[in-house]
């Protein structure tokens, strides 16, 4: 039935990634638009790149129908669509929209002729690999290279292109650009990374430990900052009442593979009164070899890869987890990852806690994060991406901008809170996630600065790059829609979860300890990195209420705007007037108290620039799941 749909073209206007005007191309050529960085500019040239280097490239395809994708994937997604729900299986997928033979052997060709070596073809792109000559020949631009910051880097004088008689079948081409680093070489992983402890005193539930004998903050006595929230705590917060995910497979994306994974999340679960895992309920996919394991500090996401995994396990304690992992941190390994999940549709949730700022992104990697986002959609595959833990990102970048993939507006960008579960699991409160840090004085009576400097807070903001989608029209107000100009722009995030590390999640993992030992241990962490596996966890609970995939979820999430199934989160939820804060005591050697111990005070709901008012807003989206979020996917939803 599904084979036979109608591809409702143009009846959905979506959001997608704008290029800056593309050079002339040569005559007879197709442009590839978005290909030529806007950071290589005559300024900068620092010469032409030698013509015997060496260069590795991907040309993605854009398959039979690249209108027709995008169309479909947003009725599919749509609540008001007659299609809605009525997904594609992946053979179905690449037979309507994928590449043909025809076109995969037209491409081939045109690379060979060039003098390019064809070293892998899949379903998504062409790779190729050749000296400096053969790529410009192939893509009609010379390669130069140019000053990028304190460094140099190669990039195409001009936007490359492709012959006009294959205009419809390549997508774009990556790789010509060498920012901001390639992978060379294979790695082994390393081991377990050092160890991190959090000191106490703490809460076990928000404000349950005052620091009576610290400075008052804000004119009262504060509480020290919890524990750390376990999945009880985090279900009852958003409303998963009865359901657990069971029937409901969330894949996790990250660079690299913990090896000590799935010991440390059973003994997790184990410790933390989280159902234990059954047999086949985790499993890992992982590539044949692993790069870049020193440019991208594999050990360090071991941590990352520790905090997905428990998190959707703490909120959706019966869904089955997929780990994918990528072969590096670099986007053609990470695509690869989101690419295996597509292709062969590992699961219907796909939760990432990665990500780069919009300035780093080019309109090539866009337009093939894109489409795989668009496959996904088609078959019923929702990606959720953390929105980033640096605000605004000016004090971190330079500039205010959001971060990718979660500015695409086929991904749903999961902002952050900070988090008041109180006595009984009872849901307190939530602020948008920004932190200011005051240290504790020397004589130990006031804090210095206070309320200090910014430390980190939720992502978002107002894309530069992505047009408003649909689903955002009449919900996102014009002061952030426009905030970049006269043209509405995809804002983000779209929803949120607790963020905030003061407020944050326990972990455990094996990590290696001063002494060299290597045990596994628990800590508090946060950040939009928890709060994506988080939303991710919910996701599981709606599906398993609805009995059916909700795939790409942004239609449907406001569709439930302004609604009571979703908490409204304020900076001020307490009143206008009432600011908030916690202590926290860190070891200072991160492990134990032998080098001292760091007392601060942690401020909730001062997000650099950024707000979480009434309504929309750039930190928090339309806000958190409430009681009765979950519930209300087991029919279809009516205001």
């Amino acid at each position: 039935m599904a084979a036979t749909l109608p591809l409702f073209a143009g009846a959905l206007a979506f959001g997608i990634p704008s290029a800056h005007a593309a050079d002339p191309v040569p005559s007879g050529r197709a442009a590839l638009t978005g290909t030529k960085p806007v950071w290589a500019t005559g300024a900068a040239d620092q010469g032409a790149t030698a013509k015997t280097n060496q260069v590795s490239a991907r040309v993605y395809l854009a398959g039979r129908d690249a209108k027709g994708l995008a169309a479909y994937a947003a009725a599919v997604s749509d609540p008001a669509s007659d299609a809605y729900g009525k997904y594609l299986s992946p053979a179905q997928t690449q037979e309507r929209f994928g590449a043909t033979k025809a076109q995969v052997a037209a491409v081939t060709s045109w690379l060979k002729s060039a003098g390019l070596t064809v070293t892998g073809t899949n379903e998504h792109y062409i790779s190729v690999s050749g000296d400096v000559a053969a790529a410009e020949k192939a893509f009609g631009t010379k390669l130069h290279n140019f000053r990028k910051g304190s460094r140099t880097y190669r990039a195409p004088v001009a936007t490359a292109s492709a012959p006009g008689a294959l205009a419809d079948a390549v997508l774009t081409v990556t790789g010509l650009d060498t920012a901001p680093h390639q992978a060379s070489h294979q790695d082994t992983l390393p081991g377990p990374g050092p160890a991190f402890k959090n000191s106490g005193p703490f809460s076990t539930y928000y404000g349950s430990n005052i620091a009576s004998t610290l400075p008052d903050a804000y004119g009262k006595k504060i509480s020290y900052a919890v524990h750390g929230y376990t999945g009880k705590q985090l279900r009852a917060a958003y409303g998963a009442g009865r359901y657990t995910g069971k029937g409901v497979t969330v894949a996790i994306t990250d660079a690299y593979a913990s090896p000590t994974m799935a010991k440390d999340a059973q003994q997790y679960a184990l410790r933390n009164g989280d159902k234990s895992y059954k047999h086949g309920q985790y499993t890992e996919v992982t590539p044949a070899a692993y790069n870049s394991t020193e440019a991208c500090g594999a050990a360090g996401w071991y941590g990352e890869e520790s905090l997905d995994v428990e998190a959707v396990h703490a909120v959706a304690p019966e869904a089955d987890i997929v780990y994918v992992a990528g072969a590096s941190c670099n986007d053609p390994d990470l695509l690869d990852s989101l690419n295996k999940v597509v292709d062969s549709h590992l699961a219907d949730i796909v939760s990432n806690s990665w990500g780069d700022v919009e300035s780093n992104e080019t309109p090539d990697v866009a337009a093939a994060y894109d489409q795989t986002f668009k496959l996904g959609a088609v078959e019923g595959i929702g990606f959720y991406f953390s929105s980033g833990d640096d605000g605004d990102e000016a004090a971190k970048s330079g500039k205010k901008q959001v971060g990718t993939p979660a500015n695409s507006a086929w991904a749903t960008a999961v902002g952050g809170t900070s988090l008041a579960v109180g006595k009984g699991d009872k849901y307190q409160f939530e602020t948008g996630w920004g932190t200011l840090k005051s240290s504790l004085s020397a004589d130990g009576k006031s804090w210095t600065n206070f309320p200090g400097a910014f430390t980190s807070g939720a992502g978002g903001g107002t894309s530069s790059t992505v047009k408003q989608p649909f689903y955002q029209h009449g919900i996102v107000p014009d002061a952030l829609a426009k905030a970049n100009g006269a043209d509405r722009m995809r804002t983000v995030p779209d929803i949120a979860a607790v963020a905030d590390p003061n407020t944050g999640f326990l972990v455990g993992q094996t990590q290696t300890f001063p002494d060299k030992s290597v045990k596994y241990d628990e800590y508090r962490i946060g950040g939009t990195s928890l709060a994506a596996p988080v939303i991710a966890g919910v996701q599981a609970l709606a599906q398993q209420a609805r009995h059916f995939p909700i795939g790409f979820a942004n239609p449907s999430i406001y569709a439930r705007y302004g609604s009571p199934l979703f908490h409204d989160v304020t900076d001020h939820p307490l009143g206008k007037s009432r600011e908030l804060a916690v202590a926290r005591v860190d070891f200072a050697n991160s492990v134990d108290a032998s080098g001292g111990l760091l007392t601060s005070v942690r401020t909730l709901g001062h997000d650099s620039s950024l707000s979480a008012t009434r309504g929309y807003d750039d930190v928090t989206g339309v806000g958190t799941p409430a009681p009765g979020y979950v519930a209300s996917f087991a029919s279809r939803y009516h205001r």
